[in-house]
């Protein structure tokens, strides 16, 4: 016997699902129910509603409470070069100054005049850059991300303090534009970056060389210019920094005729010579690498110079919204002794 005409009615509307064919029970229990029943069946065999055999998709929907952040590159110029606090967020100019020993001999005599001894004192003048961002939220705004369990005032705060320290990290490689302040890539005290040796074959990128060849730009090419510049200043056991775009690095995982890679070679020769990657050694002139002595006469060679991080000024609040400024300063890269930094370009 064909199912019941209530039965149907009750799983189509209520979602109550019943087995069997008869179901004249359901006469007395449904009668409340039997007007709208009535009217819907006045149209047949036509549907009053929307024909449709589906549910809304978002009930299906499953979402994930985990938040996935989107990747930036890697802030490296701080581990490079290291990076030190000078003045604060008053401060407008630095003065870093320098002494050079002079003098001269000659004969003894007892009663002798000659020969004099004497210091110069310089001063080298940085200017400081400051610069800001600000972050803005409404209440309602942030009632409808939590709906999405998202605390977006929280997210707004660590997108600021990235947003400063992306703009730190490239200052620290390239400088501030228009005024006396520079980076590591571009300090006008810097020697001209060397190209890279030919292989014999016409080759020049790394690309297209073999391990040795590559060793040699390192060692008879980087180093040499380097010691050549410091004049004795320099020993192959000092701890020295080598660094080169990411691409550029796996270049040193190729291998010689006796299975020993780039990395290997030099750790051998030179012990104390660690290698740091940073996108910024992609340049728009060419792929560049560079090598850094750590320490001159036992000082820092160069570093990266802020004023301040991060200062919070106050949130500010409007009649449903909020707003806060959040600043910093920087120096670029101090390089104090040039001598001790050598680049090559269009590896």
């Amino acid at each position: 016997m064909p199912k019941h005409q209530d039965l149907i009615y009750a799983e189509r509307e209520y979602g109550i699902v019943l087995p069997g064919d008869d179901a004249e029970f359901l006469d007395e229990r449904f009668d409340q129910f039997r007007s709208h029943y009535s009217l819907a069946m006045d149209a047949a065999p036509q549907l009053v509603t929307t024909s449709n055999s589906g549910i809304p998709a978002y009930l299906t929907n499953y979402y994930d409470p985990e938040v996935i952040n989107v990747l930036v590159t890697p802030m490296k110029a701080a581990e490079i070069l290291g990076e030190t606090k000078k003045g604060d967020w008053t401060t407008t100019t630095a003065s870093f100054p320098m002494i050079e020993s002079a003098g001269s001999v000659s004969s003894y005599g007892d009663y002798s005049n000659n020969g004099n001894t004497s210091a110069n004192a310089n001063w080298e003048y940085r200017e400081s850059y400051h610069f800001q961002t600000i972050t803005k939220w409404g209440e309602k705004e942030l009632a409808r991300y939590g709906e999405a369990q998202i605390n977006y005032a929280s997210e707004l705060n660590v997108a600021s303090a990235l947003t400063l320290a992306k703009f730190q990290n490239k200052s620290y490689f390239f400088g501030i534009d228009g005024l006396k302040n520079w980076g590591m890539l571009n300090d006008p005290a810097l020697s001209a970056p060397i190209t890279p040796i030919d292989d014999g074959n016409g080759n020049l990128q790394w690309e297209d060389k073999d391990a040795e060849a590559i060793y040699n730009d390192i060692s008879q090419g980087l180093y040499k210019k380097l010691a050549a510049q410091l004049q004795g200043q320099l020993e192959r056991t000092d701890p020295m920094t080598l660094s080169l775009d990411p691409e550029t690095e796996v270049n040193l995982t190729k291998t010689n005729m006796y299975k020993v890679n780039v990395t290997d070679l030099l750790q051998k020769n030179f012990p104390n010579m660690r290698i740091e990657t940073a996108v910024e050694f992609n340049t728009a002139a060419g792929r560049m690498v560079q090598l850094k002595l750590e320490k001159v006469d036992n000082k820092t060679t160069g570093y990266g110079a802020f004023t301040e991080k991060m200062r919070a000024h106050p949130v500010v609040t409007g009649l449903s919204s909020f707003k806060q400024k959040k600043s910093g300063g920087t120096w670029g890269a101090i390089i104090r002794y040039p001598l001790g930094f050598v680049g090559m370009l269009g590896v």
